[in-house]
This record gives C-alpha cells, structure tokens and sequence, in this order.
C-alpha cells in the first residue's frame, strides 16, 4: 500500500506559485516580441516569412499560454479543496469511530 503524505499548504502555495506565472508569461511572450522588433526588415525569403509568422501569431501564443497556465491554476485550486476535504472528512470519521468505539472491552484484565 503506498502512502501518500503532503503538508496541508503545499496545493495551495503550488496554485499561488503557478497563478503568479501565469500572470507573467504572457507578458514574457510580448516582451520577446518587443525585444525583436528591431529585427524587423533583417530578413528574407523563409527567413523573413517566419519570422512574420512568429510575430503575427505572438499574441495567440500569449493568449494560448495563459489560458493553458490558468486550466492548471483551476486544477490545482480543486485538487487543493479536494484535499482538504478529504482530510477533514478523515479527521470526523476517525472522531465519530473513536468516540463509538467500546474501549472497555478491550482491556485484558486477568480474573481472579
């Protein structure tokens, strides 16, 4: 049987982590495209086409990207809520058995 043990804020530092990269990625991808502007007019032929290509479809990519990044934050944000009802729902089975539980019974005690 494998056991499964994580802390109790690792999803939900994980979705604050990838939510605060899928902020910055798009910006990334336009940061490119700005950087190489100045190559504009450098190329030709299939060189030229290309790099047209790129830059034509940069805000797809960017948009593309984010929206990717965001299906993960929703993923993650479920995976955490999940958890942490499952942890809970472990906690109150394990109470109301406990407290169901005869622990009288249970003691061996030799008689006399």
């Amino acid at each position: 049987m494998a056991i499964f043990d994580m802390g109790a804020e690792t999803l939900g530092n994980l979705t604050k982590q990838t939510d605060a990269s899928h902020q910055d990625l798009g910006a990334l991808v336009r940061r490119f495209v700005d950087a190489v502007t100045p190559l504009e007019g450098k190329f030709s032929g299939a060189g030229k086409a290309a790099f047209d290509a790129f830059k034509n479809r940069s805000d797809l990519v960017a948009s593309e990207l984010n929206t990717a990044l965001a299906g993960i934050v929703q993923g993650q944000s479920g995976m955490n809520t999940a958890f942490t009802q499952g942890d809970l729902s472990a906690s109150d089975n394990a109470r109301r058995s406990e407290g169901a539980a005869n622990f009288d019974a249970a003691r061996f005690q030799g008689r006399a």
